[in-house]
């Protein structure tokens, strides 16, 4: 027995390994994006990296000094790790230092290239591949670093959807590039950003809510049903029927938005014709249950 489990791998660690190899594809593809389309378009990706890309620009056009964007990224991304350590989780803030490190390294090693000079289309395509290397970062518990560690702060302290943080910062971050530089990459940059945004938005959901009405006979049940699939509690409200007049109790909860399929799925399997109204619940505040990060 000793020798099996000397050898055998606990879920945890499967997790972590995991965890592991998609952070290290995500640094990668992250790099690569930035030594392709954002390099080429002369673009800012937002965040820390595209606070990075800025200074590299003014010291470069100003000063004449080519700096290292492994350099400025790690100096950049001081503050918000301390942050991440100390308010947000360790493990998820040592595996977010892992993506910090592995893509300021592969950006300054890996060689320019040059897949289409058209604008449009490196911004779409550009902000399409990050949005997709974030997303990966962040379903493995993880993030890129920079602004992502002071918006998942604030979300979780505030209810805030954290990536309208992440936006409002980035329209400094592109009004400052504006200003010393040239406006159209700044407003290209715009789009850029919001094709990542919306591709982070779409894949990665753990900080939206949902609110749940549902009519049921069955309020301690479905309440009940609520609670041990997503630590959520729920409120019951009188009702009546309109045309039949007959008693009906209406449970109103809100959930993440990744819960939402398994919360309806349960209800619908334990009380068929319950009625069930999901709502997009655009902010919280209050006591809601959060997964603790590790």
């Amino acid at each position: 027995m000793s020798h099996k489990s000397n050898t055998s791998f606990q879920p945890k660690e499967m997790n972590i390994v995991l965890r592991i190899l998609i952070i290290v594809a995500a640094s990668f593809i992250f790099a690569l994006n930035i030594n392709t389309f954002v390099h080429t378009g002369g673009l800012l990706p937002g965040g820390a990296a595209g606070l990075t890309l800025l200074i590299q620009e003014i010291f470069l056009k100003f000063f004449n000094i080519k700096v290292s964007y492994t350099v400025v990224n790690l100096l950049i991304n001081a503050i918000p790790v301390y942050i991440g350590f100390k308010f947000i989780g360790k493990r998820f803030t040592a595996l977010s230092c892992v993506v910090i490190v592995l893509s300021s390294v592969f950006t300054d090693i890996l060689p320019s290239y040059t897949l289409t000079r058209d604008t449009l289309l490196i911004c779409i395509f550009g902000g399409l591949i990050n949005g997709a290397a974030v997303s990966l970062c962040l379903l493995a518990d993880a993030t890129s670093g920079g602004t992502d560690f002071i918006s998942i702060f604030l979300s979780e302290r505030r209810g805030i959807d954290s990536f309208n943080i992440i936006l409002g910062i980035n329209a400094v971050i592109l009004t400052i590039a504006g200003i010393l530089f040239s406006w159209d990459k700044a407003l290209y940059s715009i789009i850029f950003q919001y094709v990542s945004t919306t591709i982070i938005r779409l894949l990665y959901r753990k900080y939206q809510q949902s609110t749940l009405f549902i009519v049921t006979r069955n309020p301690a049940e479905i309440s009940n049903l609520i609670y041990e699939l997503t630590h959520h509690g729920a409120t019951v409200i009188e009702g009546q029927g309109s045309f039949e007049h007959d008693e009906k109790k209406i449970i109103y909860s809100v959930v993440s938005s990744p819960e939402v399929n398994k919360v309806v799925s349960a209800i619908t399997e334990f009380e068929p014709d319950a009625f069930v109204n999901v709502l997009r619940t655009e902010r919280l505040s209050g006591n809601f249950y959060r997964v603790p990060k590790d």
